[in-house]
């Protein structure tokens, strides 16, 4: 859910409080018992920014029609909800926000359907809105580089890859493609000129991309308590992160941090001696520097004809990825 005490959605505060009322009401099933467990998984305590940021962007242009966006802005928190789950079956997480995976407490079959059974909840809103094909042939591409990103990541398990760049084209298809394609969508639909509409998009992906660096930050700085889940569980997974990636080139224990990500086995005290190294660097703070420059990428992309309480929502938002400890 939105955490009601930050401000940055107050302005579509009654918006995403029938979001909730129709997410409810559009997974619901005939077959007793498939709703409750529907309704676990998309109240377990997400923020809704995607959906909001789709909501947002569509009261930015001259033409918002609150009935016409919303089976689009649900479908966009269901695709990403769907994701989630078949990602906690892939990584074989056990807690995600700080409670019990699908997996964890059903098993990886009922949360397998349970995730195909949201994704066809969400296309089948799609279809019942009877939008542009353009919408549809734009959300195929999303699940399909959604995919994609994850088969990426997968083959690069437990390697030294140092890249750059393949970072930054792995969480494009992960995170900053999502975010890109809620504000575009919103946008698009509410009628703003194709050069503010491209504008809104490449704000999405530049808040996206800030997002998923500052995600892998935190991953290494903050405490499960805070994040929901285990602290350097990316290095766990032998996933290397930008702050990781870094501190393999200026580390002066770069080796012994190469041999602890590469290592399939890497025990509980391997992996507390690797985020130790990446500390001892500057690696968080190279990080965060090039999340900040995505971020003031995204206030510059901002169309100048956005509503002021609008325009003011999306800089709170930047403002809230560049600050958050969660």
């Amino acid at each position: 859910m939105i955490d009601v005490a930050n401000p940055m959605f107050d302005v579509i505060q009654s918006d995403l409080e029938k979001l909730e009322d129709r997410l409810k009401e559009d997974v619901a099933s005939p077959v007793e018992g498939v709703t409750q467990t529907i309704l676990d998984l998309i109240t377990s305590g997400g923020k809704r920014i995607r959906p909001a940021l789709c909501l947002l962007a569509a009261h930015g242009g001259p033409k918002f029609d609150l009935e016409r966006t919303m089976p689009m802005a649900e479908a966009m928190e269901l695709i990403h909800t769907a994701s989630l789950v078949h990602d906690d079956v892939i990584d074989e997480s056990d807690t995600r926000r700080g409670t019990a995976t699908a997996n964890a407490r059903w098993g990886n079959q009922v949360a397998i359907l349970a995730g195909d059974y949201v994704f066809a909840r969400a296309f089948s809103l799609i279809a019942d809105g009877n939008y542009d094909a353009f919408v549809t042939k734009k959300l195929a591409e999303l699940v399909s580089n959604l995919s994609i990103g994850e088969i990426i990541q997968d083959r690069n398990i437990y390697q030294a890859v140092r890249d750059v760049e393949d970072y930054y084209s792995r969480i494009q298809k992960k995170t900053a493609d999502f975010l890109e394609t809620c504000c575009e969508f919103g946008a698009w639909i509410s009628d703003m000129e194709p050069g503010d509409v491209r504008r809104m998009a490449e704000y999405g992906h530049d808040i996206g991309m800030a997002f998923q660096i500052t995600d892998d930050c935190l991953d290494i700085v903050e405490t499960e308590a805070t994040t929901g889940k285990p602290t350097g569980n990316d290095i766990r997974q032998g996933i290397l992160t930008l702050p990781v990636i870094h501190a393999m080139e200026v580390s002066t224990d770069a080796a012994e941090l190469q041999r602890i990500v590469t290592d399939p086995e890497m025990t509980d005290e391997m992996a507390e001696r690797a985020l130790v190294i990446v500390r001892a660097t500057d690696g968080v703070d190279f990080a965060k520097d090039k999340a900040d420059a995505f971020l003031d990428k995204a206030r510059a992309a901002l169309p100048e004809n956005l509503p002021p309480d609008i325009r003011e929502a999306f800089l709170m938002v930047v403002d809230f990825i560049g600050d958050r400890d969660f």
